[in-house]
């Protein structure tokens, strides 16, 4: 099993989460981020005052999959949220040694659909 943890632009993530549904991925976890990497910051006028804006809000996916589907869903993430332009984000793929549905008690594979 994989862990896909993707940072993304905000207004990407409808295309991102299409992406994944049309591979059949059914659940994952969205959560508004903050954070900078080349991108850095930028500075804005607020009431006259101008300010550095560090951190740019962002959103987190994960998802838990399958072996076999992580890659294609790698790929559909990249894919549906790449704009060419500094800041699209990364994408992580991490290994997940189990999964445990509450409910049920499922483990592994099982757990994930």
């Amino acid at each position: 099993m994989k862990k896909i943890v993707a940072i993304l632009k905000p207004f990407k993530l409808d295309d991102a989460t299409t992406a994944l549904r049309e591979l059949g991925i059914t659940g994952l976890t969205v959560s508004e981020v903050k954070g900078f990497g080349r991108q850095k910051g930028h500075t804005e006028l607020y009431r006259g005052a101008e300010y550095v804006v560090d951190f740019l809000p962002k959103v987190r996916l994960e998802v838990a999959l399958s072996d076999d589907l992580a890659e294609k869903a790698a790929k559909a993430l990249m894919e549906a949220a790449q704009t060419g332009r500094i800041g699209d984000g990364k994408i992580f793929i991490e290994p997940l040694e189990d999964a445990i549905r509450i409910r049920t008690g499922e483990r592994g594979d099982a757990a994930l659909t």
